[in-house]
């Protein structure tokens, strides 16, 4: 079971349980990380860049750990970071569709067909998206202001919707916003699968708990 839980072994492959008990024991000796980061706005997904802007090295010291996914250098809130190469491929893979649940400031208040076009689905670069989970809020998310200011316009109302997608095609949420002309402003992603952002503060990590783990990877 631990093999397989680490993504090593599939249950179709199990093997004799001799050969599982050597395996568990070399496996036991890799010692992975696995990192839940609140990602700020203007940072990259990356640890490097040619140009010096902010990245991942500027909060994150912990060695041979690389992030799961992106998050748009615009876009903030949970980036999850492994060493895991296993753990890393569930998550991502298309197959898996692990829901990832996001906060979405946009620009005017849309109206219930607009978002039911979300929610089945919009054309996005000659491909429709998959159906969403989409909830206008009622109120703002308790969350602090961004770095960087939203551009406001008196004039123009905005308004916080919640969006849960389970693929990751490139600029996702913004492009679909658009679709329906109601332009993204803010982006915070608050959950992948089971994992939650809660209130962790933008900047600082966390290290996840076995049982986090074990819910989001079964």
């Amino acid at each position: 079971m631990y093999l397989m839980k680490r993504g090593l072994v599939k249950k179709k492959d199990a093997m004799p349980s001799n050969q599982r008990d050597d395996d568990r024991k070399s496996s036991e000796n890799v010692v992975h990380r696995y990192v839940l980061f609140h990602k700020p706005y203007g940072v990259l997904s990356k640890f490097t860049d040619s140009e010096g802007r902010p990245t991942l090295a500027d909060y994150i010291t912990i060695p041979d750990v690389y992030s799961v996914g992106r998050l748009d250098k615009d876009s903030e809130g949970l980036l999850l970071l492994t060493s895991d190469g296993a753990f890393s491929h569930h998550l991502t893979s298309p197959s898996s569709k692990v829901p990832k649940t996001y906060w979405v400031q946009v620009e005017r208040v849309p109206i219930e067909s607009a978002l039911e076009r979300l929610r089945n689905g919009v054309i996005i670069q000659g491909k429709r998206s998959r159906p969403a989970r989409v909830t206008l809020l009622k109120a703002e998310p308790q969350i602090s202001p961004r770095s960087v200011p939203i551009r406001f316009r008196k004039s123009v109302p905005t308004a916080w919707l919640k969006i849960e997608i389970s693929e990751g095609m490139n600029r996702q949420i913004r492009r679909m916003t658009a679709q329906i002309g109601h332009p993204t402003l803010r982006l915070i992603r608050v959950a992948i699968g089971t994992i939650l952002l809660g209130d962790l503060p933008s900047g600082h990590w966390r290290e996840l708990k076995r049982p986090e783990l074990e819910a989001l990877w079964p």
